[in-house]
């Protein structure tokens, strides 16, 4: 028998190490300044000084201070004038609605005298006290079923590439490469930038919205799913091939069992991703809560604005708590 070999801990810094950490610095070096990270840190370190009492003020502080103070009171009600409501029945109100009269003092040229006159104008108005807390509620809705259809497209679009781009399911290195190319390019292609080219060729509207996400995430499962694929155990697989059976079985056989739990883990993510992003590409005119908020924000209502903030919250906390109970399900 050969002398045991004493163990030692491996050292953390030897000439590569120390190589490679002076290269990663003097790249975070140069980019901070490219990015004007030394500027970021000082305006955000007066904006501190600033909110402790220690400086006068502060272009951020200020900044930020008043547009977060308008977000609140948060808008839950909406009013709409009466004549302007196509087929108003009053005694037909949307629950918890009601009427206002509201009267305004005008003043208007008088085309007999030729004189400024005064008058009272009467102005019906329906006023629902949760009606825009419910037109949000519908365009989150209108969100996730643009998240879930870009998800749905993603999973069908990414497991075919998935299984040509995996070493151990695909033995072709031209059609690998391929695969891992059309994952890459999907990758490569923003959800904004392709949502502005579907909205040019389908229109303003969820089409858009939901192949943006689609075709965007296809290319992160296609990735995922094929790194899981060919990093599931072997013996199985090479158990299989020896009684002869094929590629596919092997797959549905000795790799699904063992990568399910990732798959769903990744495609539960990408459904998270694709809601908050369904908020930001439809900044564009794709659909969902986020035409709202850009239409909001260019009116300058951030009460309206806060409303809408709030409810995307409240949705990506809940599908985090339901996406956190399905994977220790299926664990």
């Amino acid at each position: 028998m050969s002398p045991a070999v004493p163990w030692r801990f491996p050292s953390l810094l030897n000439a590569r190490a120390v190589a490679l950490l002076a290269a990663a610095l003097l790249t975070l070096w140069y980019t901070g300044q490219r990015v004007e990270i030394g500027r970021m840190l000082a305006l955000s370190g007066e904006a501190v000084l600033a909110e402790a009492g220690l400086a006068d003020r502060s272009q951020v502080a200020d900044g930020l201070g008043s547009t977060l103070a308008q977000l609140v009171p948060i808008q839950l009600s909406s009013r709409r004038e009466v004549s302007r409501i196509e087929g108003f029945d009053p005694d037909r109100l949307p629950p918890f609605a009601r009427v206002e009269t509201i009267e305004t003092r005008v003043t208007e040229l008088n085309p007999e005298t030729l004189r400024r006159e005064e008058r009272m104008v009467r102005t019906a108005w329906l006023v629902e006290p949760f009606g825009y807390a419910f037109h949000v509620a519908a365009k989150m809705l209108e969100t996730l079923e643009i998240a879930l259809w870009g998800s749905v497209i993603a999973v069908l679009i990414g497991m075919p590439l998935a299984l040509l781009g995996a070493r151990n399911v695909t033995p072709h290195p031209a059609l690998r490469t391929g695969s891992r190319a059309a994952s890459a390019f999907l990758r490569a292609i923003p959800e904004l930038i392709a949502a502005l080219f579907l909205v040019i060729a389908f229109g303003f509207g969820p089409i858009a919205g939901v192949l943006a996400l689609g075709l965007h995430s296809a290319g992160f499962l296609g990735k995922f799913y094929a790194d899981d694929i060919e990093d599931a155990d072997p013996r199985p697989q090479q158990a299989l091939t020896a009684m002869g059976a094929g590629r596919l079985t092997i797959w549905g056989s000795a790799i699904v069992p063992q990568v399910l739990p990732q798959h769903i883990a990744c495609t539960l993510y990408t459904f998270d991703r694709n809601v908050r992003m369904g908020s930001v590409i439809g900044l564009v005119g794709a659909g969902g809560i986020g035409q709202e908020l850009k239409g909001r924000f260019d009116l300058y209502e951030y009460g309206h604005v806060g409303t809408i903030l709030i409810a995307i919250f409240l949705v990506i906390l809940t599908l985090d708590l339901v996406a956190s109970r399905a994977r220790r399900a299926w664990r």
